[in-house]
């Protein structure tokens, strides 16, 4: 009975082999999908997520992996600079979004995010011309930034000054829907 089994176990093996369909995929078969290719995954907004999720180091690794699809354009450049300053690399954040807004000065998002730098680490007076500026680039349409401005200038004028409602908090914005809070350590 062994025998006869092997045989036919055999037998079954090679005609299964002989098959057109084979380990290839058929048309209407059932299939594994192959690998996620470069374009599948937009970086920019996986990182976006993230930060809103607060994981701010894989936020960083997937606007690292966008720059390196896209190119260091002014949104990887910005989004590298936010996640950064999440992170409390002030001064790598400072020099990415210095980028930014050296190729778009109209992109308001990274002027804002760069006074939050700005007033982190104690430059309010600069920090209060780059909020200015970033209002004037938005047209006023932003809140965050008004606010961001508000504080700036009155720190600048008083730096003692200390708003118990606001609890100095500097709104991080970023191009498109969606906001992060960045918390004063000054």
């Amino acid at each position: 009975m062994t025998i006869k089994r092997l045989i036919l176990v055999c037998a079954l093996t090679a005609l299964a082999a002989c098959t057109s369909g084979g380990l290839n995929r058929s048309a209407g078969g059932v299939y594994a999908p192959g690998v996620a290719g470069e374009g599948d995954i937009d970086g920019l907004i996986v990182g976006h997520r993230l930060m809103a999720a607060g994981e701010y180091q894989l936020a960083l690794d997937a606007y690292t992996r966008a720059a390196g699809q896209q190119g260091l354009n002014v949104d990887t450049l910005s989004a590298l600079g936010s996640a950064n300053l999440r992170l409390g690399r002030l001064g790598q954040a400072e020099r990415l979004l210095r980028r930014a807004v050296a190729e778009d000065a109209g992109f308001a998002a990274a002027w804002n995010n760069l006074g939050v730098i700005l007033m982190e680490q104690g430059k309010v007076a600069e920090a209060s011309e780059v909020f200015r500026r970033a209002y004037a680039t938005d047209n006023g349409n932003s809140d965050e930034i008004r606010d961001n401005l508000r504080l700036a200038l009155a720190k600048l004028d008083n730096p003692g000054y200390t708003d118990p409602n606001d609890e100095e908090n500097f709104t991080l914005v970023r191009r498109g829907t969606g906001d992060f809070l960045i918390l004063s350590a000054l």
